[in-house]
């Protein structure tokens, strides 16, 4: 239960827009056409299963159609409801604008607990709903384009994308309906990452200007850093075994349904994914001290706090103890509009959801123009690119043969330089070149504005901007 006067995800969305609104010369008339969802749809439908016939209720709502396709992802889960989804799908819409990927925003859900039924039951339920959404062209690969979301994955992609198939026989372009499918069904390497690889480049970039790291009063690299995560799911999990392995980051918290892990001197986040799969919690896990008071767990000193699971865990009831002073939103909308008030008032920097987990939708982006070009990444150009690498490598050799004992190659060097890039290496250049200038268009602003003392505010200047020219471009 939220605590008194906390606002719903829906009022904190709108109550940041707000905050960065009235920092701008907009007409009234542009404002409120930005701030309002256009439409939400609720579908109702029955599948019969266990030898009776049980109904759901699923949403699709589509935001602000300033760029089409618009874009979201479809989240399984029993908290979905009307306000979730189009809370949702406001932030896909500034989400989108921030990093430039040319969609508009939507979201959708259906009210389910995914883990009661059966795959072959969940088979059938996914196909009835991507079926209600398709026949009203909420599934489109030019008009509504969804993704996975919380309770969802490449496997309930793969159906929804085969339904669009099987109801348009003669669209070329019918893979590019949904994103975030297996490679074999038309996906992209990198997809299943790519939050939480996002998540990681959002990191760095920030780490590589001090004036910004001396504001969150850290000092260094992330090398060393404590973390705590909340949530080990897909983003979560993929964000902390990067961040620990790739960085040098010490993972000294993981918060999950069943409580909590913590270990002053790391946890090992792979072996603690493999426990959870095998167990279903973290309970029980040998090698770390177990909370049963999870939440608790995000109220202890460290560096860096990464929320990755639901909205609203750090709100007014909890913001005054988060001793964490970098907060990164892996997740959507894990701070209140409240808490945020709180956080800002204490000198705490937070590097915003829109920006934080844009890394998920600029891979789908990648993913739905590998579709609709028909070729995968990297296949035209990387044996040419390779042949041009080892035009250079030979001249070196030449030349270290020449020279002798005074010069030579480093060992591994002909290798790496001769290896062109493929599919998830352009993937991974694409994220991170995204991340970095997403970083620098919020950057500017919120160094360059006296008015502006916070990333997130920053983050939904630029992104209001950028809507507002696509409507202004429209006439309106």
């Amino acid at each position: 239960m939220r605590p008194p006067k906390e606002p719903t995800f829906r009022e904190s969305v709108d109550m940041m827009f707000n905050r960065a609104v009235a920092l701008m010369d907009l007409s009234p008339g542009l404002e409120e056409k930005i701030r309002v969802c256009n439409s939400t749809y609720t579908v109702r439908f029955g599948v019969r299963l266990r030898g009776q016939i049980f109904t759901f209720t699923g949403y699709r709502s589509n935001h602000s159609e300033h760029m089409e396709p618009v874009k979201g992802g479809i989240r399984y889960a029993l908290s979905v409801d009307q306000d979730e989804v189009e809370a949702l799908s406001a932030l896909m819409t500034f989400k989108c604008a921030l990093v430039e990927a040319p969609f508009g925003g939507s979201k959708g859900g259906l009210c389910i607990d995914p883990t009661q039924w059966e795959v072959h039951e969940l088979e059938q339920i996914t196909r009835r709903f991507a079926f209600e959404l398709i026949k009203r062209d909420l599934i489109h690969p030019s008009q509504n384009v969804p993704a996975p979301d919380m309770g969802t994955g490449e496997r309930e992609m793969a159906w929804i994308a085969d339904q669009y198939a099987r109801m348009n026989t003669t669209d070329i372009n019918a893979k590019a309906c949904v994103t975030g499918k297996p490679l074999n069904a038309g996906g992209i390497a990198g997809r299943v990452e790519a939050t939480g690889r996002g998540v990681q480049y959002a990191l760095r970039e920030f780490f590589r200007h001090p004036e910004d790291i001396a504001k969150a009063g850290l000092k260094g690299t992330l090398d060393g850093k404590k973390v705590i995560v909340q949530g080990l799911g897909n983003v979560g999990y993929h964000a902390a075994k990067f961040l620990s392995e790739e960085d040098g980051c010490k993972i000294i918290g993981i918060i999950e349904r069943d409580g909590a892990l913590f270990d002053e001197n790391g946890i090992d986040v792979e072996n603690v994914r493999q426990w959870i799969i095998k167990h279903g919690g973290v309970s029980g896990y040998p090698d770390a001290a177990h909370h049963a008071e999870g939440a608790a767990v995000m109220e202890e000193a460290c560096d860096i706090l990464i929320p990755a699971a639901m909205e609203g865990v750090i709100n007014m009831g909890n913001a005054d103890r988060i001793k964490a002073p970098l907060i990164i939103e892996a997740a959507n909308g894990p701070v209140t509009a409240g808490a945020d008030d709180i956080l800002r008032k204490k000198g705490t920097v937070i590097i915003p959801d829109m920006y934080a987990n844009a890394g998920g939708v600029t891979v789908s982006y990648f993913e739905w123009v590998k579709n609709l070009s028909h070729i995968r990444f990297g296949r035209m150009q990387r044996r040419q690119e390779e042949a041009r690498h080892e035009l250079i490598v030979k001249e070196l050799e030449r030349l270290d043969h020449y020279l002798g004992d005074k010069w030579s190659m480093t060992p591994d060097f002909k290798e790496k330089y001769l290896r062109g890039a493929g599919e998830l290496e352009l993937v991974r250049s694409g994220l991170d070149d995204t991340m970095r200038i997403a970083y620098q268009s919020m950057r500017e602003v919120w160094h360059g504005r006296e008015d502006v003392d916070d990333l997130r505010t920053a983050a939904y200047l630029v992104s209001i901007s950028k809507v507002a020219a696509s409507y202004q471009a429209k006439g309106l």
